[in-house]
């Protein structure tokens, strides 16, 4: 079809409410721009598509209807597309970090702009910190942000017992997410990154992470590429100057657990007296997932003794057992 009649076909299919129809031409339309080199406008017509809210539904089925690479040996899925609907202001972290956060969603939006002065928007970016902190919730915050799906990724999934097939398992991977625009997140990164001087470490392992590296100095599509890791301190030298940004990640302040204690005992009906003020200093070192855990510890308490009101010794008594539990795993014993 010419330009023309592309353009009539969606009029047509938009006007009979015919999504696949609509979806299709769009694509084809698409096409079009990306053969006549018009990569700026491609790529703004894309994420229109799928960011326009009458075909966000089929927007999903398209793309999950893409063939999911699965490992060679044991036929296990390599990925996963995840879909969410969060709220940025439910993310709960120090302001800077949430400004780093912004910042990437405002240049993606605005890549068009900033292609016009030859400048890239951040395309790879390191999440470190302790486990916990909110890596993992980041990324999906800045999915549902962008409205585009989550491509889940956990390097224990990749690496083979064959270790010659971990690099296929790689490759599977970063075929799939340059053909299309995605939030991927490659979770516990730090077990492909490991440093390769380490004397410890199988030959193997080393060139795993050499191919890695090239991969992701090559990689060219539109995604939005996340690394996750706890452990920075184990990560190769070479890994960091891949990376367009790196956001650190620090345990909760005092001010920031009584936020999160409030957010995550929104569910349950609270007695008046009780003082997320005190909950706040007494989980001092606890992450936003730990605290998750100690409020829903304290609600299935309430719930299970049959009262509609938590009170504050339900709490106290919830945080109390997750500090004994972190001194029992840090000691190997019970704390007498």
């Amino acid at each position: 079809m010419t330009n023309s009649e592309l353009i009539k076909q969606l009029f047509l299919s938009f006007n009979n409410k015919d999504n696949e129809a609509f979806i299709q031409t769009a694509r084809e339309y698409i096409e079009r721009e990306k053969r006549k080199k018009h990569t700026i406008v491609a790529k703004e017509l894309e994420k229109a598509l799928y960011q326009s809210a009458c075909v966000s539904n089929n927007a999903k089925r398209f793309k999950q209807s893409l063939p999911i690479p699965r490992d060679t040996e044991k036929g296990f899925p390599l990925l996963e597309i995840q879909h969410f609907e969060q709220d940025f202001d439910s993310l709960i972290l120090s302001s800077y970090t949430k400004d780093q956060l912004e910042r990437i969603v405002r240049e993606f939006k605005d890549a068009d702009i900033l292609a016009t002065y030859n400048l890239s928007y951040k395309k790879k970016i390191l999440l470190c910190g302790d486990p916990g902190t909110g890596k993992t919730f980041s990324a999906q915050i800045i999915s549902s942000m962008l409205n585009i799906p989550l491509v889940y990724i956990r390097f224990d999934a990749i690496i083979s017992s064959y270790l010659g097939e971990t690099a296929g398992n790689l490759r599977k991977v970063f075929d799939f997410i340059e053909n299309d625009t995605w939030i991927v997140l490659f979770d516990e990164f730090d077990i492909i990154g490991k440093n390769r001087d380490d004397a410890y470490e199988h030959g193997e392992i080393k060139r795993v992470v050499n191919n890695f590296l090239q991969m992701l100095d090559n990689f060219k599509g539109d995604s939005i590429l996340f690394a996750a890791t706890n452990h920075q301190n184990m990560l190769d030298s070479a890994i960091w100057r891949r990376f367009d940004a790196v956001i650190d990640y620090v345990l909760p302040d005092e001010e920031a657990r009584k936020k999160l204690f409030e957010r995550f005992l929104r569910p349950i009906k609270r007695d008046k007296k009780i003082n997320l003020s005190k909950a706040a200093i007494t989980s001092q070192g606890l992450s936003p997932a730990d605290i998750k855990m100690v409020t829903e510890e304290a609600m299935k308490s309430v719930i299970i003794d049959a009262r509609n009101i938590l009170e504050m010794g339900d709490l106290e008594t919830a945080i109390e057992q997750f500090i004994r539990r972190e001194k029992i795993k840090k000691n190997g014993q019970r704390d007498e």
